[in-house]
């Protein structure tokens, strides 16, 4: 073999070493790459979700759930022992039921007690009033200092009355219980615990339900 020959085959085999010894993850896969992004072939994701503190890498937005909007008073299959005429007041559905004949009621839906605030029992109408003034108990100024300012009433007939445009008074056999049946001036909390134990309703259906109770009407809040 002359001198050129040999030269030609270690130039060979210097070039065929290196591609022997290569690893395989040499070899690009792009499906790979495509899959995985820059992480080295073969390696499992410990890329985490993140979605407290610290870096988000994936936000994560909650949607709100939500019920069918309220259509209004409905005539519903109601079956009670009550006389037509009782209203019934099923907190945990925040509905008011007014028993009719026949196994039917009037519903509208409330809103009622907040946590802590919340009130069951048996009572009767005492009392009814179109445009009540509105007195904030001692407890609740203390809760709240700036009802102080209406410490001897709120007058009726004015937007900013909490009790809206009718109010039913219910009593018990000690007197007046302090709470009541009424109109709003928020009606978003209808169908939610907001109030301090009162019964909430919208102002156009406190309006239908004053209309159709007597005083003395038996109340029962469940």
């Amino acid at each position: 073999m002359n001198r050129r020959g040999f030269l030609s085959m270690l130039g060979l085999a210097a070039i065929a070493i290196p591609v022997a010894a290569a690893p395989a993850e040499a070899f690009f896969d792009w499906e790979e790459y495509r899959k995985n992004g820059n992480r080295r072939q073969g390696e499992k994701s410990t890329r985490k979700k993140v979605t407290g503190s610290g870096t988000t890498r994936k936000k994560v937005v909650a949607k709100k759930k939500t019920g069918p909007a309220y259509k209004g008073r409905e005539i519903v299959t109601f079956q009670s022992s009550e006389k037509p005429g009782t209203i019934i007041v099923k907190t945990n559905e925040r509905a008011l039921y007014q028993v009719m004949p026949n196994g039917k009621a009037k519903r509208f839906l409330v809103a009622v007690g907040k946590d802590g605030f919340s009130w069951s029992g048996v009572a009767r109408i005492g009392m009814k009033k179109k445009n009540p003034t509105w007195t904030p108990p001692a407890e609740m100024i203390k809760r709240t200092p700036k009802y102080a300012k209406w410490k001897n009433g709120m007058p009726g007939g004015i937007p900013e009355n909490p009790l809206g445009v009718r109010a039913l008074y219910l009593f018990d056999k000690g007197g007046d219980t302090m709470y009541r049946i009424h109109g709003t001036n928020a009606p978003s909390s209808i169908g939610t615990a907001a109030s301090s134990g009162c019964i909430r309703m919208l102002n156009r259906e406190v309006v239908e339900l004053f209309n159709s109770t007597p005083v003395g009407a038996k109340v029962i809040v469940q």
